[in-house]
């Protein structure tokens, strides 16, 4: 639909809007476009943060899905990186349509200390979210078990994480349907 690169370029707030987050690299331009079953819709790059304004997608007139620049190491001047936290963070505290921000986080290394300090500002806000563990191809079963064990166990006292975690992988298609599934509940139709 659009990107944005200032407050003022943002869409008119008239529709409920979900956000992916998370470290740069942990995958989160390949779940959009697995999740939409769209090759090109997000652009997908080996190099870290690629993404550097916000991207508005509008999914069938019913809800707004919003890639973030990730945060933590990225192939950037700092100078430009700080400009596009600072819009990100701007975002996520003042946006009345936000419904949930989806924290993205590599299965194969769980929480890392910048995924907590983002969530300590989430937190702060009281801006609801949710951990989606990707790349969840990675580990055998038993490990993921314990990964989003481990993981629950660790937003257990945040007031605003929502007590669920949803593993996912783009390339096998795992854990989509799950994920749309906690997404179309922010849509004004939804009857499930």
């Amino acid at each position: 639909m659009k990107g944005a690169v200032d407050l003022d370029g943002l869409p008119p707030p008239n529709l409920p809007e979900v956000a992916f987050w998370g470290r740069s690299n942990v995958g989160k331009s390949s779940l959009i476009n697995a999740l939409t079953n769209r090759k090109q819709l997000a652009r997908a790059s080996g190099d870290p943060g690629r993404t550097r304004e916000l991207n508005f997608f509008n999914l069938a007139d019913a809800i707004h899905l919003v890639d973030l620049p990730g945060y933590g190491f990225a192939k950037a001047p700092k100078k430009t990186a700080e400009i596009w936290t600072r819009l990100t963070e701007a975002f996520l505290k003042g946006r009345p349509n936000l419904k949930r921000v989806y924290v993205l986080i590599d299965a194969r290394h769980g929480l890392k200390p910048a995924d907590r300090l983002m969530m300590d500002g989430l937190d702060e806000a009281a801006v609801s979210y949710q951990i989606v563990l990707t790349k969840a191809d990675k580990l055998k079963p038993g490990q993921l078990e314990t990964m989003s064990s481990t993981t629950l166990q660790q937003l257990a006292k945040r007031p605003a994480a929502f007590p669920e975690i949803i593993p996912t992988s783009s390339a096998k298609k795992t854990g989509l349907n799950d994920l749309r599934d906690a997404i179309a509940a922010f849509t004004p139709d939804f009857s499930g």
